[in-house]
């Protein structure tokens, strides 16, 4: 059997990324070379190993059995290379990181630039999803590191790099919107929007705390939508802070009363040794 690195990084990007095309846009390579590359390493093993079709594409029952050796395969083959690349003593190597949408855009900004300029030869790349996706990547090694929301037991050497508050979302002409603080039965007059894009158990608390019946009107799925929304005058939303590069001068964010918040923490795998890179972005998190 004659497998390569380069085939098994084509299968395993096609199927994190969900497609050809975004595999190859991933590693800097063809949408031909991913092809070729896949379609050898399936003649060589005798079988398909991707479905493939006009959404996103996924793995055959027989590459859902390979993907956990190839994942393995190229960790071991990435850890080797870091360990080259560490002999003089300064961390370098690829570290790939999962958070949700809104962390993505609240908080990884900063922390990127942040790490590249204490760990300049530490390459991170950003994957989003929701967070019981972060946790399957996490553990099966499709990401390296991940900024969990309040997770119940993080692995020993994960650090806290955000405290996110919680409050209300409401149009800047609003009676309350000069308020320093809110609470959620002060909103039940209003229209209410809903989203149930992690922020579901935060938004109920509000309610439990302020001793009133959580009525929402509109449920939408995306942050923006309801931003938007709110800006037009429809309604009011409870988001946490996190959410403040969607937001606009015809809005205005409120602190919640009583206060509610989440921690964001960087976490690494619990069941395998971490990637020396990603040890030192860890550790170059603790004092923010």
């Amino acid at each position: 059997m004659n497998i390569n690195f380069a085939q098994l990084r084509a299968f395993t990007a096609v199927l994190d990324t969900g497609g050809f095309a975004a595999a190859a846009q991933h590693l800097g390579i063809s949408q031909s070379g991913v092809s070729h590359a896949v379609a050898a390493m399936e003649r060589e093993l005798g079988g398909p190993l991707v479905v493939r079709g006009k959404g996103r594409s996924g793995a055959t029952p027989f590459g859902e059995r390979l993907l956990v050796h190839a994942r393995s395969a190229l960790a071991a083959a990435d850890a080797i290379q870091t360990v080259a690349e560490q002999r003089d003593g300064l961390p370098s190597g690829i570290v790939r990181l999962a958070a949700q949408p809104a962390v993505c855009r609240g908080l990884l900004p900063d922390l990127l630039t942040r790490w590249r300029q204490e760990l300049p030869r530490v390459t991170v790349t950003v994957f989003e999803a929701e967070e019981d996706e972060i946790a399957a990547w996490l553990e099966a090694g499709t990401v390296d590191l991940a900024v969990q929301v309040d997770p119940s037991a993080p692995p020993a050497g994960s650090v806290q790099v955000a405290e996110d508050v919680f409050g209300a979302l409401l149009p800047a002409d609003h009676p309350l919107a000069g308020e320093p603080s809110v609470a959620a039965d002060e909103l039940q007059d209003d229209t209410f929007l809903y989203t149930d894009s992690g922020c579901e158990r935060y938004v109920h608390e509000a309610h439990r705390k302020a001793g009133v019946q959580f009525r929402p009107t509109h449920r939408v799925s995306e942050l923006a939508t309801l931003v938007a929304m709110v800006r037009s005058g429809v309604g009011v939303t409870i988001l946490p802070e996190m959410a403040r590069p969607l937001l606009t001068p015809e809005t205005v964010f409120v602190p919640l009363r009583p206060r509610i918040t989440r921690s964001l923490v960087l976490v690494g795998p619990a069941g395998r040794p971490w990637l020396p890179a990603a040890a030192a972005a860890v550790q170059a998190s603790t004092s923010l």
